[in-house]
């Protein structure tokens, strides 16, 4: 499923003025397995368009096929479509030179708004029986700021998700519905913090065991 330009042209729009750069498009059938919920691109992303690509995209791919899925089994998506950046310096190996580059940092509350409406399309229009939150800004984003991840990984949680009327007016109301949501660690986190790698293990095998359970209802149906 891809969301329709004139949203992505608005979603531009509204994040322009913004420190970010580039626009990545979530990814993935309309009838997904699960539905995967990360921060935003980074610098690979937003050169090739393809969410998940880079260095936590690999680590994602390991977790998938450990669920016994591909990329073509789950659709893949952000809280915000653009890669936000800071300047920083470097020293260059064969100058020594210090240079100045970008790197990634953590989406602000306006960036994250700029871009509700497009998760708020792909969270009614993508079917997806179970959404998987990757770090605390996906978690936030659908669940409410109440929630971190160090709290609540591995738990099923079901509740209404968050939703933005007017970006301009920039405040969050709660739907409706019920939808299931499974939170664990962003895959990045293990290359910063060693010590969650077996906590997102223990999040995997859970997550496994609900995919299975809601695949054997399926074929009852």
């Amino acid at each position: 499923m891809r969301i329709p330009e004139s949203l992505a042209k608005q979603g531009k729009e509204r994040i322009k003025d913004y420190p970010v750069e580039g626009f990545v498009y979530g990814e993935g059938p309309e009838n997904p397995v699960i539905m995967l919920v990360g921060e935003a691109p980074g610098e690979t992303e937003i050169h090739n368009g393809i969410p998940f690509s880079g260095r936590a995209g690999k680590e994602l791919m390991q977790s998938l096929e450990f669920l016994g899925l591909t990329r073509d089994d789950v659709y893949i998506t952000s809280a915000v479509r653009s890669r936000p950046y800071k300047w920083g310096e470097k020293k260059d190996r064969s100058t020594g030179e210090m240079i100045k580059r970008k790197y990634n940092r953590a989406p602000t509350a306006g960036e994250i708004k700029a871009h509700a409406p497009i998760l708020d399309y792909e969270v009614k229009n993508v079917r997806a029986p179970l959404i998987v939150t990757l770090g605390n800004i996906g978690l936030q984003r659908l669940a409410g700021k109440d929630k971190k991840v160090t709290q609540v990984h591995g738990q099923l949680l079901k509740q209404p998700v968050q939703y933005i009327e007017s970006p301009d007016a920039g405040t969050f109301s709660w739907t409706e519905e019920t939808y299931e949501i499974f939170p664990t660690f962003h895959p990045a986190a293990i290359f910063y913090n060693r010590s969650l790698e077996e906590k997102l293990k223990e999040d995997l095998i859970k997550l496994k065991k609900l995919i299975e359970e809601r695949r054997l209802i399926d074929n009852r149906v």
